[in-house]
């Protein structure tokens, strides 16, 4: 299996394509309520990958509305 390379990542909620009908099944939602802006490191990503993964926390949600911003955040 190919690794990709892993970016911090910006969730800015204000440019998710699906925010208001996902935000209550959002990771950020549950973490932090609804948040201004927020960055994780590479570090933080995979801890919230991982905390989703177990079924602890929901998986970020985020859908962002430009695609040239998915590129530069590694977002999926």
């Amino acid at each position: 299996m190919c690794e990709r390379e892993e970016l911090p990542v910006l969730v800015d909620c204000d440019r998710c394509a699906v925010r208001g009908d996902a935000c209550g099944d959002c990771v950020i939602t549950v973490l932090l309520g609804p948040p201004d802006p927020v960055e994780f490191d590479v570090a933080e990503r995979r801890a919230i990958d991982a905390l989703a993964e177990a079924g602890m926390v929901p998986q970020l949600r985020l859908v962002p509305t430009d695609s040239t911003e998915r590129d530069e955040t590694g977002a999926a």
